[in-house]
């Protein structure tokens, strides 16, 4: 189609559909809490589309026969696992006023998923800023000198290998090149292990730090919990702002 641009406005007269031009992009930080920490990757990223539509925010899409909202996801939590640093990042067909879209778009998304920050976004990919994460896991019941105990002997390992089922089959995933800190203290009803995981591939989960514990003499009487409680850039061992 003769005239048509790219959604970065260059020109492209091959575009079967083509679509206006971003002019601005913005990075939303957003939780997944209560029951709804259950929901998957899939299920937030249909929830927020509709969200979209719904606050009617001008977001750009992608030419060709099947539209898509320029949407970019950067390392989501695992399934069950709740989070207070999920990030996404939005590219606009107009430029708006950042909070006004996030005020817009968390009415229209259900309780206990919520978006907490956002800024315009800087140079750079989204991804390249998450470098690490922090991740509190709750073990309801246990005992906070064993637990400590499991740590030493788990940090005092030459290797951390555990077993992962993955779409690739049965893995073996190195959690102690990942670990950066991994310390504990007791919460009076159990005990709350703070693990700071550097991003490598594959993925370090919260689970894998639990399964590497118990394989060091951690007992856990209750199911553990566990929340993102940040994520970002690396900065001399504790985890930064992405936003920021």
């Amino acid at each position: 189609m003769t005239g048509a641009t790219t959604l970065e406005g260059t020109p492209n007269p091959e575009a079967p559909n083509p679509q206006l031009p971003i002019v601005q992009k913005i990075r939303l930080r957003y939780a997944k809490r209560g029951r709804l920490r259950f929901t998957s990757h899939r299920d937030f990223s249909r929830a927020f589309e509709r969200a979209v539509r719904r606050a009617g925010v001008p977001i750009g899409h992608s030419s060709g026969f099947s539209p898509h909202p320029k949407i970019s996801y950067a390392n989501a939590a695992p399934t069950g696992a709740a989070s207070e640093a999920e990030f996404l990042e939005i590219g606009l067909t107009r430029v708006c006023d950042p909070e006004e879209v996030r005020a817009a778009l968390d009415a229209s998304l259900p309780p206990d998923l919520d978006l907490i920050d956002v800024a315009v976004a800087a140079p750079g990919a989204l991804a390249d800023r998450l470098e690490a994460s922090l991740w509190l896991v709750d073990l309801p019941g246990a005992d906070v000198g064993e637990v400590r105990a499991a740590i030493d002997a788990a940090l005092a390992a030459e290797a951390l290998t555990v077993e992962r089922m993955t779409k690739r089959g049965l893995r073996d995933i190195d959690v102690r090149s990942a670990l950066v800190s991994l310390t504990c203290e007791d919460t009076g009803d159990g005990v709350q292990i703070a693990a700071v995981v550097a991003v490598t591939v594959p993925t370090v989960r919260p689970d894998d730090v639990v399964t590497a514990l118990r394989a060091h003499g951690l007992q856990v009487p209750g199911a553990p919990v566990a929340t993102r409680a940040a994520q970002g850039p690396l900065v001399d061992g504790t985890v930064g702002d992405p936003l920021r």
